[in-house]
Order: C-alpha cells, then sequence, then structure tokens
C-alpha cells in the first residue's frame, strides 16, 4: 500500500532520475498482483497514460514505463479495450519509426500483440497502422528478441484475422518471400531456434496448410464448367496425344464410351461420370487440384504412371485417380489440415519453408511412391487398403526424421521400401511380444513390486532435478519461466521465477516452498482451476494434457503447472502421487514396467532358450518308503 504510494508519486516528479528511478522500480514490483492491485486503484494507469502520450522520451524511462504497463496489464484488472486512441496511436508509431530504442520497440510489439486478440475493432485498429511490411522489416533485423516479437504479433493478427482476411494477408506475405527469409534467416541462421520461434513457425505452417481447407471439404460440382475442364484435362494429357484420330471425328456416342474407357484407365471407380468420385469431401476439391497439379508440373512421370498401369494385367493395375484421393485424405491427416492451432506445439517441418507449393510438391513424391509401393507389394485392387496403410507408414516414419528439403524427404521415403517397413514391423512386433506361458506370468508378478519400487526412485530423482515450466496466460503463450523442484530429502517442494536461460537453479534461489505433508492432493486435466478459467474460450486440446495442480494447505491453495512435453507430464504427476502415498497412473509408468519386466525376464531366461517352458508345473514325486538313506552325522563326531 506505501510502496504504491510512494510509486505514484515517483512517477509525477519533475526530476528526471527519481521518475526514471521510479518506473524502473514500478516495473520490477508490478509483477506482485497485490501491488498491481494497490497501483491500480489509485489510478495509476492513468499516469503511466499520460507519461507516454504526452511524453517525446524514447529512451530508458520510456522502456521502463512500457514495462510496467505490460506488467500491470498481465493481472487481468482492467479490459485492454479500455485504452485511448491518443495511447495506441503512440505505441503504434514507436512500431513504425526507426530511431527508437530496440527495448522500446519489443515492448510496443508485445503490447499490440496482446492487444489484437482482445477484439476486432483492436485488431482492425492494428492491422491498419502496422503494416506487413514494417513486420517484414522488423523480421529483418538481427536483435532476436525483436524478431521474435515481431513474428509473435504477425501471428497474432494472422490467427484474428478472417478466413478472407487471412487468405489475403498470406497471399501478400508469399509475394514478399516470407518463406525463403524465414528458411535462410531463421531456420538456417547461426544461432539455434528457441521454443517460442519453433512455435511459431509451426502456427505460420499450420495457418499456411489450412488455407487448402476450403477445397478440401468442398464436393466437386459435375454442373461447374470449370471443374469438368480439370478433369478433361487428366484425360487429355494422358491420352491424347497418343490417339492419332482426333476425338471430335467420332460421333457423340462412340466418343463417350472412348472418355469412358479412358476415364477407367485413369483409376477413376466410377468411369462413365468421374465426377462421383470426388462428391467425397474430405479430399473434395483438393485431390482433383493435386492430380491437376502432377500431370501439369511433371506430365513425364504422370504419363509414365497412367500408362505403365493401363498395360498392366488387368487385377495388377495401380489405379491413379482412387490413389490420389485417398493419398490427398492421408496427407491431410499427417498435415492436420483443417484443425485448429495447438497453444503449445512447436513440431513444424522445416522443409515446409524450403520449397513452393509445398502441399502439392510432397503429393507428387508421394503419389510416385504409391506406384512404386504397389509394384513392390505386387498388390491387386483387393489390397488397396492395404498399400495405402504401408505408404501412410513410409511417409510418417520419413516424416519423424525431421528432413530438410523435400528432395531429402524424397531419397528417405524411397529408400524405406516395403521390405524394410516389414523388417521394422518384425522389430516393433518382437519387442512387444512376450512369452504368455504361466510361469512367466507368475515370475512377471513376482518381479512387479521390486521394479515398482525402482521406478518410484526414479521419479523422485527427477523431481529432486527439477523443471523449467512455461506461464501460459488465457490470452496467448508467455515467455515467463518458472522452475519447480523437490528437496533432496523428499520434504519440500522448492519453486519461483527464472530467467530465460536459466537450466537448474540452485535451491536456495528458489524462494517458494510447500512441505509435502502439506499436501492434499493431485488434479489434472479439466479438473485443475487454470484450466477450468480457460473453458470460457476455446478449449485447448494440447493444454488440458498436460495440465496438473497441486491442492496444499488447510485453505486448499492450488499450484498449478503446465508441463512442457507429455514425458515430463507424466514424471511429475507419478512423483507427486508417490509423495501422496497414491498409486502411479500414468501411461509411463506402464510403458517403463514393461520396459524393465522385458529386460529381466530375458536376463532371467536366458538359460532356458530354445526349451520349452511346460504351463503346468512338473509333478512332485512321492515320498520314499524309507528314509534310512539320511546320513547320521552324530556317529561321525564321536
Amino acid at each position: 500500500d506505501q510502496e504504491a504510494e510512494r510509486l505514484y508519486s515517483g512517477i509525477q516528479s519533475n526530476n528526471s532520475d527519481v521518475k526514471t528511478d521510479s518506473l524502473k522500480k514500478l516495473a520490477s514490483l508490478s509483477q506482485d498482483v497485490t501491488f498491481a492491485q494497490e497501483f491500480i486503484n489509485r489510478n495509476g494507469l492513468k499516469q503511466i497514460f499520460y507519461i507516454v502520450e504526452e511524453g517525446n522520451d524514447t529512451g530508458e524511462m520510456l522502456a521502463h514505463t512500457l514495462k510496467a504497463f505490460m506488467e500491470l496489464m498481465e493481472h487481468d484488472f482492467v479490459s485492454w479495450e479500455t485504452l485511448s486512441a491518443a495511447f495506441i496511436k503512440k505505441i503504434v508509431s514507436y512500431v513504425n519509426m526507426n530511431a527508437v530504442d530496440a527495448s522500446v520497440q519489443q515492448l510496443s510489439l508485445s503490447i499490440l500483440e496482446n492487444m489484437v486478440p482482445t477484439s476486432h475493432l483492436l485488431f482492425e485498429l492494428v492491422k491498419k497502422e502496422v503494416t506487413l511490411d514494417r513486420l517484414l522489416t522488423h523480421l529483418q533485423v538481427t536483435n532476436a528478441q525483436l524478431q521474435l516479437k515481431a513474428m509473435a504479433l504477425l501471428i497474432a493478427l494472422l490467427l484474428a484475422a478472417t478466413d478472407a482476411e487471412r487468405r489475403d494477408m498470406m497471399d501478400y506475405l508469399r509475394e514478399k518471400n516470407i518463406r525463403q527469409f524465414i528458411h535462410k534467416n531463421i531456420i538456417h541462421s547461426s544461432e539455434p531456434l528457441g521454443d517460442e520461434m519453433a512455435h511459431y513457425l509451426y502456427v505460420l505452417q499450420s495457418v499456411s496448410l489450412n488455407l487448402c481447407e476450403r477445397r478440401m471439404r468442398t464436393s466437386m460440382d459435375p454442373y461447374s464448367q470449370e471443374q469438368r475442364e480439370l478433369l478433361q484435362s487428366l484425360r487429355q494429357t494422358a491420352f491424347e496425344s497418343e490417339s492419332e484420330v482426333p476425338a471430335s471425328n467420332f460421333s457423340t456416342e462412340r466418343r463417350r464410351s472412348l472418355c469412358a474407357k479412358e476415364f477407367r484407365k485413369l483409376g477413376f471407380m466410377n468411369n462413365s461420370n468421374p465426377a462421383e468420385d470426388l462428391r467425397r469431401a474430405p479430399p473434395g476439391l483438393l485431390a482433383l487440384d493435386n492430380m491437376v497439379y502432377f500431370s501439369r508440373h511433371t506430365p513425364n512421370a504422370y504419363s509414365r504412371f497412367v500408362l505403365e498401369n493401363s498395360s498392366r494385367e488387368d487385377k495388377h493395375e495401380c489405379p491413379f485417380a482412387r490413389s490420389s484421393i485417398q493419398l490427398t485424405l492421408i496427407l491431410c491427416e499427417i498435415l492436420h489440415v483443417g484443425e485448429p492451432c495447438s497453444e503449445t506445439a512447436q513440431a513444424f517441418y522445416p522443409m515446409f519453408f524450403g520449397q513452393d507449393h509445398f502441399f502439392e510438391e510432397l503429393f507428387c513424391i508421394c503419389i510416385q511412391l504409391v506406384n512404386k509401393t504397389w509394384k513392390e507389394m505386387r498388390a491387386t485392387q483387393e489390397d488397396f487398403d492395404k498399400v495405402l496403410q504401408v505408404v501412410r507408414e513410409q511417409i510418417t516414419r520419413t516424416l519423424s526424421l525431421k528432413p530438410t528439403s523435400l528432395e531429402l524427404f524424397k531419397t528417405r521415403v524411397n529408400a524405406l521400401n516395403y521390405s524394410e517397413i516389414l523388417k521394422l514391423r518384425q522389430t516393433e512386433r518382437l519387442h512387444q511380444e512376450e512369452t504368455l506361458a504361466v510361469p512367466v506370468l507368475e515370475l512377471r508378478e513376482r518381479l512387479k513390486p521390486e521394479l515398482l519400487e525402482l521406478i518410484h526412485q526414479q521419479r523422485l530423482l527427477h523431481l529432486c532435478e527439477g523443471t523449467l515450466f512455461r506461464k501460459i496466460s488465457s490470452r496467448r503463450r508467455q515467455d515467463k519461466l518458472w522452475y519447480c523442484r523437490l528437496s533432496p530429502n523428499h520434504k519440500v517442494l522448492h519453486y519461483g521465477d527464472v530467467e530465460e536461460g536459466v537450466h537448474s537453479p540452485p535451491i536456495e534461489s528458489l524462494p517458494e516452498k510447500i512441505p509435502v505433508a502439506d499436501m492434499k492432493m493431485l488434479l489434472v486435466g479439466k479438473e485443475c482451476p487454470h484450466t477450468k478459467e480457460k473453458s470460457s474460450g476455446k478449449q485447448n486440446k494440447d493444454v488440458l494434457e498436460l495440465a496438473f495442480s497441486i491442492v496444499y494447505d488447510v485453505e486448499e491453495y492450488c499450484l498449478n503447472f503446465i508441463a512442457p512435453t507429455r514425458y515430463e507430464f507424466c514424471l511429475w504427476t507419478d512423483g507427486l502421487n508417490v509423495l501422496l502415498g497414491k498409486e502411479m497412473t500414468s501411461e509411463r509408468t506402464q510403458t517403463d514396467l514393461d520396459v524393465l519386466l522385458s529386460m529381466e525376464l530375458k536376463l532371467r531366461l536366458l538359460d532356458l532358450e530354445n526349451i520349452s517352458i511346460p504351463d503346468t508345473p512338473p509333478p512332485i514325486p512321492k515320498p520314499p518308503s524309507n528314509l534310512n538313506f539320511c546320513y547320521d552325522f552324530s556317529h561321525a563326531e564321536q
């Protein structure tokens, strides 16, 4: 209360040193929610607005003012929509000016990024005042932090836009070669890519791929002239060149039967009306676009595919159109086309930014892969689903290696042929299979308690090492970090905020603590208070899967966590359950237990290799009729 009063007076001081020091202190204290409330109750924000709106300073004082403003707004006491036009104009001017301190520009970009999702009016205002050109200029600076904040604002604008606006913005960014710039200067820069930038690149990739969603969800209209022409162009590209007599010389009936025959050779199920095959959405018109792109951009490969299969014996031909429709659907599922962006994911494909028309080019590689795999499997029409299942596996396995270019993807996916897939499946099956003989199952049960104790110890050791958690607010993915670890004697949980770059802070540097004895229970997913607060907006599946909270003390306070990965979530929830004296329930416990049991069993059964283990124990022989064969030691001693 007193500090808020003192700083409120200090920031109104005419002495610039006093004013700067007060603002600096205000920026650090505003992180505290109680102080922030006191300061806002004194109408402190009005004074901050005044400093920004009336001041001409663009240096240190302004940076502290904006930092304090950001921290105060972070507590959600005041709505972003209450900001005055003059204040917003001033913030925008700092972004658009060149001769401004980098820290001021970073903070200004952050403020605008927070404003954009709160209302459509603010989005329109920021979009109008801060041009995409200006953001691209900021992206091209060497200052990594400024680059990151510019990318954050760009992503916030894209996510807040309507579908039509987003399409226009993406078209403009494509014109300005943002993809090549990101590929060269961000992905392949000398600096390693941070988590936050990886997330923004994932969102940009997701937004770009979602531009295909409209075509994917649109069925073919048999009465559309344009779509019919695209369909006919597929037939003409493949067959017109080889027919010596132009089709126009034939009668209508003859021409129709010739077209139907050619559409059948192209692999359409409904050859008299191929538009019917494209009525299913997804993949809808996207499948047609892909086929046309393949036929126009790689005409030799297209002709080879179609002609090679139309001359094969009846049952072994690979249907081009049917495969293309199914492959388009598979690619949409693998690349999550039409799904909302995750708030935390960072899994972008570097090769996405290395290629224009990424989706179509990927299709061109994969449709040729379908033909190759079909031949390797010596497939017939009945095996169609089996072949596409293998192709899906080839694509997902290759994508998981994160190839940096489509060329590399092509090389690797072609190297992963059908026999390789069979070998991998066989190896995985052997790993999973366990001997199911009754004695082995009994041995498993006997080994379980000992191995569970081992997992207990590992979980608690992991909690003692601690983990870096990221704070996620309801509006955006924040870049604030905090660390939590268990004391070596397993009696106290220590936690506190840390700076970026700190990986394993000592226990003494973490100010807050919770005695394990005070912990009441563990909540996960939807039960957590911090996920309930968010449920008013679009609930995010990823955050729900990673959220957990500890309820502690008589007052039942909560310490809320969002784990960085599913793996960390499993280890922490297991460790906390151990501390609470409960069973470990995560899927990771089961996996770890299975691995340990498998290893232990293999070691114990090494001597029994190639010996069949009977299901029932051998019978115990009857006792002998007399026991006179026992040696009497007493005589020997005398």
